[in-house]
């Protein structure tokens, strides 16, 4: 299946200079998303990871159903004041601006090995940080994952080190 077909650009979102990469039309197709689930899951079923780590927002979206495919916990990564237990905190910058992402301090048992998911890779500082969020709470991180990569950005480069996955390239 070509799941190009179903990822519209949207010129100058959410500021003037950015392509979006809409993912709305690949969720409202359920045969296309259920393959982008099937495709993920194919991928990381034979690995060994203890849980998925979903980043907020549109990570979840894939991170959920995953995580129910694989029989794994999931624990989310959100903006600051999103989580009501006590949090680790990480800062990072992003293709425009700064932003924070935080993690529960019990949500990774020690040891555990995360597969950290997100919708896309640009730049890679919100993936770096949740990265350090999985170390700051004892966690390895096994695997990144995500549904699409916009190449041009050179995410993969601030994410050395990390074995990093793509469905799509861009």
């Amino acid at each position: 299946m070509d799941l190009k077909a179903y990822i519209r650009d949207i010129p100058d979102f959410p500021q003037p200079g950015i392509l979006f990469k809409d993912i709305t039309p690949l969720l409202q197709h359920s045969d296309a998303f259920r393959y982008t689930i099937g495709q993920l899951a194919e991928r990381y079923k034979p690995t060994n990871i203890d849980v998925i780590v979903a980043v907020e927002s549109r990570g979840f979206l894939f991170g959920a159903p995953l995580a129910y495919e694989l029989g794994k916990p999931m624990v989310p990564v959100r903006k600051p004041g999103k989580l009501p237990y006590d949090t680790h905190t990480e800062e990072y910058s992003l293709e425009y601006g700064d932003n924070v992402m935080e993690i529960h301090v019990d949500a990774i048992v020690p040891g555990q090995k995360a597969l950290i998911l997100d919708d896309l890779l640009a730049t890679g500082g919100t993936l770096a940080a949740s990265a350090r969020l999985v170390e700051k709470s004892g966690g390895m991180v096994s695997s990144i994952g995500v549904v699409i990569e916009l190449m041009e950005l050179e995410g993969r480069k601030i994410l050395d080190g990390y074995d990093v996955f793509s469905l799509l390239q861009y």
